[in-house]
């Protein structure tokens, strides 16, 4: 029967056959073991010359890497292999045999890697990177689905923007300015005004010239948006949801953060009450470290870094100015000066993963924050009118995928965390 190697395990002792890829090859001229991969995971077969016909071991011992073919076998337990399981073989089927295989098995520049990222991604690690994105979506459709979420999708070309277009990229709708979304939360809150809860998935992009080992051009963002829910009520669900992600990866991908060395007892202890500090309290701590920074002045990266060093999981930083924030963000009724926000610092490094507030939904503040911020109020009419028929108190946040995959699998930078990624000087593939 034609089966996986995820499946591997329900077949001990039966004879199976997989469709699959020669990852590496090692023997001598009495036995061959391949190392094979399907996409679902990756085990050896064993060919041994005394036990096979003349032409399987042929067609064994003839395949180059990354050749494809069918491959019957006997599945037998094996304790020391990284699967549990191996396979003996008692056929070989080549579709093809692959020529001149440009990623061989020795180290490569990440610039030659990123150049044949399509090829790179069949790589173990990439591989496995890859899994835990897909577990990370997964859990996090899950914990929307169970806590009363409605799915809705944003548009991704937009006539406006949700911070200001500077840094957007700019396109023509036919005779009209248009522009790749930054964000969906606008449309977020208008769809929370008719479902009460709901989240968005999906692309975003942001036409910064950064460098950095967090950021991306093209990037995939989780937009909840919720009616009737205060700042504090805010940053509960944010600890309860990244707690399901992160404890969902630890249980469903245990073989991918293994192949990646994941030190996962840094993120055991990613669960419950998440610590917060203050802009205020922030600002104090780094200049105690001998920063210049002072109030008003936002954070960066060694900034962000610096913070989370006092924490064991993520911490809240809370309540930063009015002033260095966006414009729906409702300011502190007992102190306007900040605003009912939080940005959500990872552990490690990996700096802000999450960027939430409590939304503005008095009318007059609003139109207020269009002429400080000198937006159109003809292009923003229909959120004023979220604001004047049946305005609530509203929340919500945006979390990045891939800052938070990086995270998880404790990479050094965000390009392994999506498949073809976008950066300054990389559209290709």
């Amino acid at each position: 029967m034609l089966t996986t190697i995820a499946r591997i395990g329900q077949h001990v002792g039966q004879e199976v056959r997989l469709g699959c890829w020669l990852y590496n090859k090692r023997g001598s001229g009495k036995i061959q073991f391949l190392q094979l991969r399907d996409g679902s995971g990756f085990i050896q077969g064993v060919v041994v010359k005394a036990e096979v016909a003349e032409d399987v071991w042929e067609q064994a011992t003839k395949l180059t890497q990354e050749s494809s073919l069918y491959i019957t076998g006997i599945v037998r337990a094996d304790d020391r292999a990284p699967s549990g399981y191996e396979l003996n073989v008692t056929g070989v089927e080549i579709i093809q045999l692959a020529e001149n295989y440009p990623i061989s098995l020795k180290e490569h520049g990440v610039d030659f890697l990123m150049d044949h990222r399509h090829l790179w991604l069949r790589t173990p690690r990439q591989r496995a990177v890859m899994a835990v994105r897909s577990e990370v979506i997964r859990a996090m459709y899950e914990f929307f689905q169970e806590n009363g979420f409605y799915k809705v999708d944003p548009p991704i070309l937009t006539p406006t923007s949700a911070e200001g277009t500077t840094n957007l990229f700019h396109t023509k709708y036919f005779d009209e300015d248009a522009y790749l979304s930054q964000s969906g939360q606008l449309y977020m809150e208008a769809a929370a005004m008719a479902l009460g809860r709901v989240y968005s998935f999906g692309p975003t992009f942001r036409a910064e010239k950064s460098k950095t080992r967090r950021h991306l051009i093209e990037f995939w963002m989780i937009e909840p948006e919720m009616a009737f829910v205060d700042q504090e009520e805010n940053l509960r669900i944010q600890e309860a949801f990244v707690s399901h992600v992160v404890q969902s990866a630890l249980k469903n991908c245990q073989m991918e953060l293994k192949t990646l060395e994941r030190d996962t007892s840094k993120l055991e202890n990613v669960k419950g009450d998440f610590p917060r500090i203050s802009y205020d309290d922030a600002i104090k701590l780094l200049q105690e470290k001998g920063s210049d920074i002072k109030w008003g002045d936002d954070f960066g990266a060694p900034d962000e870094t610096t913070i989370a060093e006092h924490f064991d999981k993520p911490v809240f930083i809370t309540n930063y100015p009015t002033e260095i924030k966006a414009f729906y963000m409702k300011p502190d009724p007992n102190r306007p000066e900040v605003v009912l926000c939080a940005d959500m610092i990872a552990p490690e490094g990996y700096g802000e993963i999450i960027g939430g507030s409590q939304r503005i939904d008095d009318p007059e503040l609003l139109e207020k924050r269009f002429a400080e911020h000198e937006l159109s109020e003809d292009a923003y009419r229909w959120y004023l009118d979220l604001r004047k028929y049946g305005t609530v108190p509203h929340s919500g946040f945006g979390l990045g995928l891939e800052r938070t995959i990086a995270w998880i699998c404790g990479l050094d930078h965000v390009r392994e965390t999506i498949p073809f990624p976008r950066m300054l000087y990389r559209l290709y593939p």
